[in-house]
């Protein structure tokens, strides 16, 4: 059906999502003419740069490796800088993430970090009423207005200081189902995005506060290229200087590693670091290679970030990023708070303590935490190693990464236990996911997307090359999987999960997921069919 905004029919685009009270002051005929322009603009090239993944990867199946440009070479041995990055980003060293309801959101940006990314990706089950009441939080919290009181009488509202809000929107491989243009799915890229610059752009500005943006998922610098050229457009659609629009690109997918230098010179005029995105760096390697036998990972809970490749790719983005005058923004923390075992909660923050000892002894800039109790561990190391505001005078010109180094697996094993979690913790994640929570506390950890990506990718992979065993000598097969798939039901918690009533449905779909003979690109592009 055609919307009805403002009491008249709603004009291209078409809205097939449900209007309830409130959404119209998101979905205004001035906010929609906007989407409506970005997707006829860019559109087409999204999709063909969708098409150029689709090709690289049928060329990674057949045996090539990743590696760096050949074509672009000069640029990256040449001498050049990003733009002067805005004093309201000069200090990063903790960054809180999380989804974009309103609790969240109020909780965020008081926590005491330097800054909040609210993300409509990863973090939020792109539901169209999380969507659409995420952007009319946003708005308030720009506002300042913003406020929110419990069924139970608690009230939240905003400090006097608060973080610096940035806004991760949706990778350009996600639709946008509920919006349509021409006939076609709005990119949700460009949806969250243009929502949420057209209203709340020439605020920011006027308080030297950007807007300011997180770039999830690029595979390739021409893909940057594309968001810069986005970006310019909206800045000349809405009325604002050339470059006021500033970016951190995640550098979490192998493809990307590569293109650092071609990145950065892509949104040159606008970026002002890149982010060791992790999780989604170790996914993206599984699929990467998913044809590959010689580069098999061994379990999750083994590649952590000092193994060899990982250890490379965190010290060439630091080496990167310096260079040419961008920060070098560290990884998650996604350990929550042990409140009731005090021994456990020690041993959970010695790990966010060497974690970030590491960070910032390599020369990143700042670094993510998933939950305000890991801000102080946090913010201890990154003070010890990093009197300033920033590291960029560390240079790191000690940094020789090869090829291989990147690209080299590590050895390790895989436990029976190993792989009884990455069937549960997928499961769960699922579940959730598909119940409209895309943030969910598992195991003492605060798990997005990334998580079940790296789970259901090395089930896929361990599955689908024949000759592997766990470390006990049990044969890796689909015998193994339906068993531990089987009782997956009976192992998960009776009582306050998540997504409790789609865990059957879950499953199923991990089952689907798992014995495709190719291995799905994203997870959440099947369940997003599932959303309402």
């Amino acid at each position: 059906m055609v919307a009805m905004l403002n009491g008249h029919p709603g004009p291209s685009p078409t809205i097939t999502g449900a209007i309830k009270p409130g959404h119209e002051r998101v979905l205004t005929p001035a906010a929609l003419d906007l989407l409506q322009d970005l997707h006829r603009r860019f559109d087409g090239r999204r999709r063909a740069l969708l098409d150029a993944r689709d090709q690289r990867q049928a060329r990674f199946d057949a045996g090539e490796l990743p590696d760096f440009l050949p074509q672009t070479r000069a640029l990256r041995e040449a001498d050049w800088t990003v733009a002067p990055i805005p004093a309201a980003l000069a200090d990063r060293r903790t960054e809180i993430t999380g989804p974009v309801d309103r609790k969240m959101i109020i909780n965020a940006l008081n926590s005491g970090a330097k800054v909040f990314m609210a993300d409509f990706e990863d973090s939020t089950a792109p539901t169209w009423d999380n969507l659409i009441e995420g952007q009319a939080n946003l708005a308030d919290a720009v506002a300042g207005t913003i406020s929110l009181v419990t069924a139970e009488g608690k009230a939240y509202a905003l400090k006097p200081q608060t973080a610096v809000l940035m806004v991760r929107p949706r990778g350009w491989h996600l639709d946008e189902k509920h919006v349509q243009v021409d006939g076609q799915a709005m990119s949700g890229s460009l949806f969250d995005f243009g929502l949420f610059a057209f209203h709340n752009a020439a605020a920011l500005h006027a308080r030297d506060r950007g807007p300011y943006f997180y770039l999830p998922k690029l595979q390739s610098h021409h893909e940057a290229a594309l968001w810069e050229e986005v970006l310019a457009h909206t800045e000349h659609a809405l009325g604002l200087p050339p470059g006021t629009m500033k970016v951190t690109v995640l550098i979490e997918t192998l493809p990307a590693v590569f293109e650092m230098d071609e990145i950065l010179h892509a949104l040159k005029s606008r970026i002002t670091g890149l982010n060791c995105g992790r999780w989604d760096y170790i996914f993206s390697y599984i699929k990467t290679f998913r044809a590959h036998r010689d580069r098999i990972l061994p379990e999750r809970g083994q590649v952590g970030m000092t193994v060899p490749f990982l250890k490379a790719y965190s010290e060439l983005l630091v080496r990167t990023c310096h260079r040419r005058g961008a920060f070098a923004m560290g990884g998650m923390a996604a350990q929550i708070p042990i409140a009731d075992d005090p021994e456990a909660n020690e041993a959970a923050m010695a790990r966010v303590r060497a974690d970030k000892k590491r960070e910032a002894g390599a020369g990143h800039d700042g670094t993510w935490v998933a939950h305000p109790g890991l801000l102080a561990v946090a913010v201890a190391e990154f003070d010890a190693a990093m009197p300033g505001p920033n590291q960029l005078d560390v240079r790191r010109e000690d940094v020789r990464v090869t090829r291989d180094d990147l690209i080299t697996a590590p050895a390790g094993t895989i436990t029976r236990a190993g792989f009884q979690a990455n069937v549960d913790v997928c499961v769960r994640y699922l579940a959730a996911w598909l119940d409209g929570l895309g943030c969910v506390p598992i195991h003492h950890l605060m798990e997005d997307a990334a998580t079940a990506e790296i789970s259901r990718a090395q089930l896929w992979q361990w599955l689908h090359h024949s000759g592997l065993s766990l470390e006990d000598s049990t044969p890796i097969d689909f015998a193994l999987f339906q068993a531990v798939l089987t009782g997956t039901e009976d192992r998960l918690p009776k009582a306050g999960l998540p997504g409790q009533d789609r865990v059957r449905e879950a499953i199923a779909m991990l089952d689907a997921l798992t014995r495709a003979r190719t291995l799905a690109d994203f997870l959440t592009v099947p369940a997003y069919e599932r959303l309402p």
